[in-house]
């Protein structure tokens, strides 16, 4: 299994960016708007795994619904070949993906399950985008 990134909802994105690029030298490789949810998003590579910073846009939004409002630690995204599949698997499975889910994410397809389902932890799985003449 690889943890494809850990989600941190943040209340300022551009305090925050400022604060860890004095602090520990990272900058973001993207930072892109998705109005549709009501997020702003910022993604920080680290040596081992991925930092997404999130703030919200509105004070209403299908990203906040999702996530919750609380700023912090929010989510652990696992990387998947095919969510749709690993949906129906972890279904089967008993674990629950929350409604209007799998959809189209920030780093590719995604999916959030019920944290009910899942001892209370927010799980995302992800399904990265191909992207022409990148390698990972």
């Amino acid at each position: 299994m690889i943890v494809d990134h850990i989600g941190i909802i943040v209340r300022d994105l551009d305090h925050t960016l400022a604060l860890w690029e004095k602090l520990f030298a990272l900058k973001p490789t993207v930072i892109h708007d998705m109005p549709e949810v009501g997020l702003r998003i910022a993604h920080l590579k680290t040596q081992n795994v991925e930092i997404e910073l999130l703030q919200y846009t509105t004070e209403e939004s299908f990203g906040r619904e999702i996530m919750g409002s609380r700023p912090g630690l929010n989510h652990l995204s696992l990387r998947v070949d095919h969510v749709d599949d690993s949906v129906q698997d972890y279904e089967s499975k008993g674990v629950i993906a929350r409604e209007g889910f799998p959809r189209q994410g920030s780093h590719g397809r995604i999916a959030f399950f019920e944290p009910e389902t899942t001892d209370g932890i927010l799980i995302e799985i992800c399904e990265q985008e191909k992207k022409e003449g990148v390698l990972e």
